[in-house]
């Protein structure tokens, strides 16, 4: 049995959670005031406060991180009717669970309330949580492990998720591990890439069209939006979207319906949104180039994924599973991997992390061929400017304060990063679109690179 708060000046919702609760089998204290709330909290143990956002005497907010540090540090749900976005980007940030809109029904609250009391129970037993559906994330960094926790906290909610990372850090990935974490699960998983929509037909990939609607619209068209049915959308590189549809896209997120060009009909939808991208929306929201409105509403919970070359550790972990994919893929024997191969990968930069990686590894086996073991040889040129030794007589500590010939790592990552650019751009001819081919990292990303190593830009 948990001991359950719940705030609320709505003696209507008080009666909801009291009857609803204590059918589970929980004890239920209400309370009709932040004053009150507070005060009971620190003088009782809770295990979860349910807590109203609007009361007479404030905004529940200002009481939630007072209430997450009382004796007992219990779960929050928040409840509202304002439909307030910015509430609920504050309410994630100081610590709630979750953020539920009034009015709501049974099913909506449940789950969230029976997800915060497992886990308390589980944390309170010291047993480990159910392992995560990882799909296809490797790694056990410290980084990789706090966005694992991120996506157990942001499965067992419907809150809409804003995953942010440069360019091959895997957000569709973890995108995709949200969803099958999820109760969603079942249901379809539909991935956008916004930036690869035509300008012309964006509204009606994502919406939907009727026949005739316009010209070449000879059939029906069910939108992506109406495909997730049920299931999860992920908007990837959400940034791209044009203002307008910024516009239509914040409406469907609002009253949950969509409305199909040349369709008079508004159509009920039911999914989860996961958004992601590479761009810093704040900034674009400062230059007018990204609705605010509709950031609130997208970052309910952000996740920053972390670059490769902040995960060192996993560097190994992921060639040695990517090796063995591939040569399953290709139908090769499985190949040996010297310790020089994982040096000489362990110090490079990695701007276009994993993605620029696999890249790499798929260029290694075309150059090892039938030769059973990878080595620093079967590495694309620009990769071994430098060739590392690390021999037990190269890696002894210093004595009497000799010097060794070993840059610090960042020094060394900005000069291999700098060749890597120079050889980049005399290959692609200084082509845009084919140096960001190349390396897999987005075209701003490239220029911040550019810009960095005073590298001269693109004639075209």
């Amino acid at each position: 049995m948990a001991k359950i708060l719940v705030i609320d000046d709505d003696q209507g919702i008080c009666r909801f959670f009291k009857n609803i609760l204590e059918n589970m089998d929980h004890a239920v204290t209400l309370s009709h005031s932040l004053d009150q709330g507070l005060a009971i909290s620190k003088s009782k143990g809770f295990d979860l406060v349910i807590l109203d956002l609007d009361l007479p005497d404030g905004n529940g907010l200002t009481i939630l991180p007072a209430l997450l540090k009382s004796p007992t540090n219990p779960e929050v749900i928040i409840i509202t009717g304002t439909g307030d976005a910015r509430g609920a980007e504050l309410a994630f940030k100081y610590g709630a669970w979750d953020y539920v809109q009034k009015p709501c029904r049974f099913s909506e609250v449940s789950l969230p309330i029976m997800r915060a009391l497992q886990y308390r129970g589980e944390k309170r037993a010291g047993v480990l949580p159910v392992a995560l559906v990882r799909s296809n994330i490797i790694g056990e960094s410290d980084a990789i492990q706090r966005c694992l926790v991120n996506i157990a906290k942001a499965s067992s909610t419907d809150a809409n998720v804003l995953v942010t990372g440069e360019t091959g850090t895997g957000k569709e990935l973890f995108a995709k591990a949200i969803h099958e974490n999820s109760k969603r699960s079942q249901k379809n998983f539909i991935a956008v890439d916004c930036g690869a929509l035509p300008d012309t037909l964006v509204e009606s990939i994502l919406f939907g069209h009727e026949k005739g609607a316009f010209s070449g619209a000879l059939k029906k068209r069910v939108g992506l939006i109406q495909q997730a049915q049920g299931g999860t959308l992920m908007l990837d590189e959400i940034g791209d979207l044009s203002l307008d549809v910024q516009k239509a896209f914040l409406r469907t997120l609002q009253e949950r319906t969509i409305r199909p060009i040349g369709s008079n009909e508004e159509i009920p939808v039911d999914f989860r949104l996961v958004a992601a991208t590479n761009r810093n929306l704040h900034k674009m929201v400062e230059e007018y180039s990204f609705r605010q409105d509709l950031l609130y509403r997208i970052c309910a919970i952000e996740i920053k994924l972390p670059l490769l070359k902040d995960r060192e550790h996993d560097i190994e972990e992921i060639t040695i599973k990517k090796i063995h994919q591939l040569c399953r893929r290709y139908e090769m024997e499985t190949k040996g991997i010297s310790q020089e191969f994982f040096n000489i990968l362990k110090v490079q930069n990695w701007p276009g992390n994993v993605r620029e990686l696999i890249n790499v590894l798929e260029y290694a086996l075309a150059a090892a061929g039938l030769d059973p073991t990878l080595f620093p040889k079967h590495l694309p040129p620009e990769y071994r400017l430098v060739d590392l030794d690390f021999s037990p007589a190269k890696t002894e500590p210093l004595k009497n304060n000799q010097a060794r010939n070993l840059p610090f790592l960042n020094v060394y990552r900005d000069t291999a990063e700098k060749k890597y650019l120079t050889l980049l751009l005399k290959q692609t001819e200084n082509d845009r679109k084919k140096a960001c081919k190349v390396s897999g990292i987005s075209q701003s990303r490239l220029y911040q690179l550019l810009k960095k190593h005073d590298l001269p830009g693109f004639s075209h």
